[in-house]
């Protein structure tokens, strides 16, 4: 059975009622009995679990969770090696002009 929400446009009481699809919705608040009460629009057909213990990825299929597994293995780093990586190659020293500087002392 589906939940339905309910507010009082008299007194703003909001509660969830069980009831039938085929049931007429209720018309009486049951705080202050006016018959002012509205069905609220609710979230739709979608499964709503309450409390804790429910994870979205309870419920996949074995098919979503082999590509998953697939994919994590594919697109995870290669593992690291245990041999130390070469030092980095030090600059060429740099060659020294065989010009006379012109700074003007002879």
């Amino acid at each position: 059975m589906p939940t339905y929400d309910y507010i009082c446009e008299a007194c703003g009481h909001e509660f969830e009622a069980f009831e039938s699809i085929k049931a007429d919705p209720q018309t009486a608040c049951p705080t202050c009995h006016e018959a002012k009460l509205r069905r609220k629009i609710g979230p739709g057909a979608a499964i709503l679990f309450k409390g804790s213990g429910f994870y979205q990825t309870d419920y996949r299929s074995e098919s979503y969770k082999a590509g998953a597994k697939a994919d994590s293995t594919a697109n995870s780093p290669p593992a690291a090696s245990t041999t130390t990586p070469a030092a980095p190659a030090s600059p060429a020293p740099k060659a020294e002009s065989s010009k006379p500087s012109s700074s003007g002392t002879s």
